[in-house]
């Protein structure tokens, strides 16, 4: 499996940092990873939606660790370039 792009959305709010879009192989694409400001640290959130007893279940998501880490460390160097790459306050009022 290889991850051939990936997308980063800047989105801040409270814990909510950015969303995600991650091609697979050019073929598969999963949207609306979120990248979440945790207790412990910036994680991946796979995309879920909200089940009729409240809880939330993960539409797609890596079945193995291995998978989940190479996930997570792209996408958080994504989103860390991506933010280099925003102008800061200072640059846009000039």
């Amino acid at each position: 499996m290889e991850i051939t792009d990936v997308k980063v959305f800047l989105k801040e709010s409270n814990q909510l940092k950015a969303f995600a879009n991650m091609v697979i192989d050019d073929a598969f694409i999963i949207r609306n990873i979120k990248i979440i400001d945790g207790e412990n640290g910036l994680f991946v959130a796979m995309p879920s939606r909200r089940l009729n007893n409240g809880e939330y279940r993960d539409i797609a998501h890596p079945i193995n660790t291995e998978a989940r880490n190479m996930i997570e460390k792209i996408i958080l160097e994504k989103y860390e370039e991506t933010l280099t790459e925003q102008p800061t306050e200072e640059a846009k009022s000039e």
